[in-house]
């Protein structure tokens, strides 16, 4: 029979939230190097969409710890970043039929795609760290 103690729970916590940044970052990466563009991969493909689930079901593991803070920014980074594209996108439609919209959408996509390698990589660096994440 094995006990398991709380470091041992914190440590396999850790280990998922390292897995978690790496499938983020994946996404971001297939969007980089792909067809697709970075906000995009990182939002609708199923390397972010299974770190997004993981995430959900790692708060109850980390809940009072302060590996919560990684899983709050992973699972905060995916829905801003979900609800900056659709703002975008509603500006940007409107604004096609002046072409402005397409340089908006670009722009608007480009930056959300740099926003969200930083909020991934900043991340995954205080993990590695040992340290929480800010609570903005």
């Amino acid at each position: 029979m094995s006990v398991t103690t709380q470091d041992d729970r914190l440590s396999s916590a850790q280990r998922m939230l390292h897995i978690i940044y790496a499938l983020h970052a994946l996404g971001i990466g297939l969007g980089a190097f792909g067809a697709a563009s970075i906000i995009g991969s990182f939002l609708f493909g199923w390397p972010s969409v299974v770190a997004v689930v993981l995430s959900y079901l790692q708060r109850d593991d980390t809940r009072g710890t302060w590996l919560a803070s990684h899983v709050d920014w992973a699972i905060r980074t995916f829905w801003i970043a979900l609800a900056w594209t659709v703002l975008v996108w509603l500006v940007s439609l409107p604004l096609m039929l002046v072409v402005l919209g397409f340089g908006t959408l670009a722009l608007g996509m480009f930056l959300l795609g740099i926003w969200a390698i930083y909020r991934i990589a900043r991340g995954w660096l205080r993990l590695k760290d040992g340290q929480p994440m800010p609570a903005n």
